[in-house]
């Protein structure tokens, strides 16, 4: 009788995950070494020679990720840009283009902008729910990437990943997901056709804003030996205690993500209407322009949501300088509950662009304390007139 193929909350409890045959240890140890002792010389134990090629507990997390996101291959970085970074080099060269989407995080244009077009690499930034638009950016030989975010950041816009695959994929290009916002939890990339997934792990993957990391994965074994060339030989590989802590979130993402996602729900319901805020952008309200499809697309809407103020910019500030529960703080994914305002720091450096973003919205990552606390403090600290 054929083996019945385990679930997502199996797979990321035990995927990579055996247990340490000397001792019986249930947890696998963490091998915190520089290097390895070698049978000889070019005999390496387990394929294991130096820490920048090479650890067993980055190893384990490498598996997992694949196995989370029902792939081949995993690749771990020291920070979710690191990995960005690897696959960018591994695939772009002068003169080559990249289109992406309008709302990506501030972060990945500025390496894409600043950094790789410095040697020649061209890119152009267009509206992913607008397909007749990337059909049209997109230029066939020349186009080597097309990168998407859906849920975006921090506009929360949903993406069409197999209509957009296809529009890539036809002009000859590598579709590249970021799947940081929906965690492979909550939405599967390579199932719907993109090519590549990108984590930033520091986020839902971790997620207990203790540690910094990003992933890789991808089906492609020859694109797979690019990017791990690229990783061994710049060398922003993750660390094994960063790696050990990484696949310690990962065992609790499942029962995360479905709170994450109840809460964000409440409260995204609760302020709709509320006459201190103009929009509400998540995308499990129905008012959500991308609600259907992100039902198609995403197990759960996913635990992240912005908020406009209609009182302007200097409304928005004051509401994320008087939560006392949401802490004022970049990043997201963490257990407890942050809010930013991104137009003066996740998103800073994308100001004077097509990504610039509005200066009355604020972005919460909703966390995984009790709802009704949670609601008590977006209500004392929201404008009162």
């Amino acid at each position: 009788m054929p083996q019945k193929k385990q679930q997502f909350e199996t797979v990321a409890v035990h995927a990579g995950q055996e247990f340490d045959p000397t001792t019986g240890a249930i947890i696998p140890p963490i091998y915190q070494t520089s290097t390895f002792v070698q049978d000889g010389i070019g005999g390496f134990r387990g394929g294991y020679e130096y820490a920048r090629g090479g650890n067993p507990t980055r190893s384990s997390l490498e598996t997992l990720l694949a196995a989370l996101e029902g792939a081949k291959h995993g690749l771990s970085f020291s920070s979710g840009l690191a990995a960005e970074d690897a696959l960018l080099r591994a695939v772009l060269e002068p003169g080559d283009h990249v289109v992406l989407g309008n709302d990506v995080y501030g972060g990945t244009h500025r390496l894409i902008n600043r950094v790789f077009g410095r040697w020649g690499v061209e890119n152009d930034t267009v509206e992913m729910m607008n397909l007749q638009a990337v059909a049209k950016a997109v230029i066939p030989g020349k186009t080597k990437i097309l990168w998407l975010e859906t849920p975006s950041n921090p506009m929360m816009k949903i993406s069409d990943v197999a209509e957009l695959a296809e529009i890539g994929h036809a002009a000859g290009a590598l579709v590249v997901v970021d799947n940081t916002f929906a965690s492979p939890y909550l939405q599967q990339p390579l199932a719907l056709g993109a090519d590549v997934v990108v984590h930033s792990t520091t986020k839902y993957l971790g997620g207990h804003s203790d540690v910094l990391g990003g992933g890789l994965v991808l089906d492609d074994d020859e694109l797979h030996e690019k990017v791990r060339f690229q990783q061994f030989a710049a060398g922003a590989v993750s660390g094994p205690m960063d790696a050990w802590l990484t696949v310690r979130g990962i065992k609790t993402l499942a029962v995360r993500m479905e709170r994450h996602s109840d809460n964000a729900q409440k409260i995204a319901e609760y302020l709709v209407g509320h006459p201190a805020i103009e929009t509400v952008f998540y995308p499990g309200l129905e008012s959500h322009p991308g609600h259907e499809l992100a039902k198609r697309q995403m197990r759960r809407p996913g635990g992240m949501l912005s908020l406009a103020f209609k009182a302007g910019p200097k409304a928005a500030r004051k509401f994320a300088e008087s939560t006392k529960l949401f802490s004022l703080a970049e990043s997201l994914g963490g257990v407890e509950s942050l809010v930013g305002y991104p137009t003066e720091m996740t998103h800073a450096s994308v100001k004077g662009t097509a990504l610039e973003v509005p200066e009355n919205l604020i972005r919460l990552s909703v966390g995984i304390e009790n709802a009704d606390d949670l609601l008590a403090d977006i209500e004392q600290a929201l404008p009162k007139k």
